[in-house]
């Protein structure tokens, strides 16, 4: 089997969906490496004690795919998304899990939790393209915008 590839696929409701999202086998365009890719969970909540509920809606749209998610890979913070990257406690974890080759993507609500400030996104895509990581949005407000990863505005 050839190694994995280092080139990242962007994914978002409207690219896993093929366009509609109504019919039956829709969603079969999501990139896999190898047989059963590995991804990391990552959200940002806006209140302690709420995470738990952004990550069971995350872990289910990644099993609907097949998808593992590694021991310590579902990870959220709380507070509001404008916070830098940097600063996220739980997203250094996901960092940590992607620089130690432990996923091959990342599952998150909508691009903004990884970086809400365009520059923050500019940054964290920079590293993530790097990591060859593919990333999966699952906000369905993302479908409605039609925004690309590059297009995230602050």
């Amino acid at each position: 089997m050839p190694p994995p590839s280092r080139r990242t696929g962007w994914l978002s409701l409207p690219h896993l969906r093929g366009g509609s999202h109504r019919g039956p086998k829709t969603d079969a365009a999501a990139p896999v490496v190898g047989p059963c890719p590995a991804v990391a969970l990552y959200a940002v909540a806006p209140l302690r004690g709420v995470e738990h509920l952004v990550l069971d809606d995350l872990s289910a749209y990644a099993d609907d795919r097949g998808w593992v998610v590694p021991a310590a890979c579902a990870v959220a913070d709380s507070g509001p998304l404008d916070q830098s990257p940097a600063m996220r406690a739980g997203w250094q974890r996901v960092r940590a899990a992607a620089t130690g080759r432990l996923v091959h993507g990342v599952v998150v609500p909508s691009f903004a939790h990884i970086a809400y400030r365009a520059a923050d996104w500019d940054r964290e895509r920079a590293w993530l393209l790097e990591q060859g990581l593919f990333v999966a949005a699952t906000d369905p407000t993302e479908l409605l915008a039609g925004l690309e990863p590059g297009e995230l505005r602050a």
